[in-house]
């Protein structure tokens, strides 16, 4: 019977032991991780709140309403890739890019360029214009909207150790520029730190 005992006690001891590692998202608003998977990884929730908190950083900035009140019109934007820079191979940098487009869409305050589609576009006009078409159909060359504003981009992470923990800073980076005259309308900026701890009884 103490046998038996002794084993079960060992054996809750290694259990234990294995779900020493804890992994969670950290935030000055607390009341969010309830809400998001808690994982030291990237996750789809936090995409789109760094792309939600972007788009209003955009729309808050003093830069782009004055360009707006010295235009006068729906600005035409040219919206360029946001880069991975970090050193995570399979950081989902093609979410957030298609995030991105998708806010600025459906907030109709845009009027977007098709930057991934120029080549097909350009590609299907010289088809027409090469008389496979009749004439009266074929789109003319030189009917394009021009951009007003061109949008990079890019996605950074900084690692540190604090105490046992591994703190992964994640910063979400974007600029806007004015393509007519070369001068950077805005910058915003929204950092998300996301941390691992394996305990002293982990494997």
């Amino acid at each position: 019977m103490k046998k038996l005992v002794v084993v079960s006690m060992m054996a809750m001891f290694v259990l234990s032991s294995c779900g020493g590692f804890k992994a969670k998202r950290v935030d000055s608003q607390e009341s969010d991780e309830k809400a998001l998977e808690i994982t030291d990884k990237w996750v789809q929730g936090d995409t789109e709140r760094s792309v939600r908190e972007i788009v209003k950083q955009m729309n808050e900035h003093k830069g782009f309403k004055r360009f707006l009140r010295e235009h006068g019109t729906t600005p035409k934007i040219f919206v360029g890739e946001v880069q991975n820079l970090t050193s995570e191979a399979y950081f989902p940098i093609n979410e957030i890019n298609d995030e991105f487009l998708n806010e600025l869409s459906q907030s109709g305050d845009f009027v977007l360029v098709d930057a991934a589609a120029r080549e097909n576009i350009l590609k299907e006009m010289t088809y027409q214009n090469d008389g496979m078409v009749d004439p009266k159909t074929a789109k003319k060359i030189g009917k394009q909207i021009g951009a007003d504003l061109m949008i990079f981009g890019n996605v950074s992470m900084k690692p540190e150790s604090r105490g046992g923990k591994t703190i992964k800073q994640y910063s979400v980076n974007i600029r806007m520029t004015d393509i007519e005259r070369a001068v950077e309308v805005m910058r915003a900026r929204t950092k998300l730190d996301k941390f691992s701890e394996q305990s002293k009884m982990g494997w």
